[in-house]
């Protein structure tokens, strides 16, 4: 009879090896914890040549960061496997999509998002080249071009007034949106131009993004276009853990990423959409520190048990 496979147990088990992923395993291993780190490989940010706003990163393609954050994490003994995590049961036994059952004391999911962008020719090809999200991110790269907005929700009109920081020449295009009045003049006298009409397809031509081409036939000529996402969260780890959410469906944590359900912590875009790199890993070391701390509370409290059991009388029985 074969004897049951005992799963290998960590202190914590990190779902996710993005920036909060792998800043938490960093923290935790230089804590002296034993750490595994589950990713799959394939970042938000993929398709991006180059990340900003980053303190002594700014300009650095975002693969070379992680393969850095890999590294060093690897140096203080953190283990990093290639694979998804497909489940965690409660108790923490974490199973693995092709691999082996990890057992952990705690968990991090750290797993983020994915956008959801328009179904229009021209989109996906474009994503992360010259069809952007972030004007803090990439907005100063394509300063002072003919800038777009593609509109998909209520977000657009506020992401073309605030486009509108990085160049003079910003068009909106409100595609399926209903634009108010109110919409307009706030547009308008921010000297943003408005072009109605329902978009056909991003116009691309040598790898390069080159215009807007509306449903008949007009096509306006546009070096960068930005488009809000539906940003959805990876979260089926931490819903299938029975985690609390908010009204607007995001798993709700304290500030340190702690959830509803004792023993799990959320961290990076599957906590908060609107982190960017640096706030992600940001997230990623304050989880990290908070479930240290847990650790060692549940260390005192099993060495003070242990203690007071040892220096119980023993009872004879007559």
């Amino acid at each position: 009879m074969d004897t049951p496979e005992v799963p290998e147990t960590y202190d914590v088990v990190v779902a996710g090896g993005g920036a909060a992923g792998l800043n938490a395993a960093l923290v935790l291993g230089r804590a002296r914890r034993r750490v595994a780190v589950v990713d799959a490989g394939a970042p938000r940010n993929a398709p991006a040549t180059h990340m900003h706003g980053f303190l002594s990163r700014d300009g650095m393609p975002p693969a070379d960061l992680l393969a850095a954050g890999r590294d060093e994490v690897a140096g203080y003994g953190g283990e990093l496997l290639q694979g998804r995590v497909d489940h965690v049961d409660p108790g923490f036994l974490v199973h693995l999509a092709a691999g082996p059952v990890l057992r952990a004391r705690r968990v991090l999911v750290a797993t983020g998002l994915r956008d959801e962008l328009p179904e229009l020719p021209g989109v996906r090809e474009r994503w992360g080249k010259d069809l952007l999200h972030c004007p803090y991110c990439h907005g100063y790269e394509v300063r002072d071009q003919p800038l777009g907005v593609l509109g998909t929700g209520p977000a657009s009109v506020g992401q073309a007034l605030l486009v509108r920081q990085w160049s003079d020449d910003v068009v909106l295009f409100p595609h399926t949106l209903e634009v108010t009045g109110e919409e307009r003049e706030r547009l308008t006298a921010r000297g943003v131009r408005i072009v109605d009409g329902v978009v056909r397809r991003l116009v691309v031509d040598g790898d390069r993004l080159r215009g807007v081409e509306l449903s008949e036939g007009q096509v306006v000529a546009r070096g960068a276009v930005f488009v809000f996402p539906r940003m959805v969260a990876h979260d089926t780890l931490l819903t299938g853990l029975g985690c609390d959410k908010d009204d607007n469906g995001w798993v709700t944590t304290d500030p340190s990423g702690r959830t509803s359900v004792p023993g799990v912590w959320a961290a990076g875009n599957v906590a908060d959409p609107r982190a960017q790199v640096l706030t992600a890993a940001a997230m990623g070391s304050a989880a990290a520190i908070a479930i240290n701390h847990d650790l060692v509370d549940e260390e005192v409290a099993q060495a003070v048990e242990h203690h007071r059991t040892a220096r119980a009388p023993s009872r004879i029985s007559r």
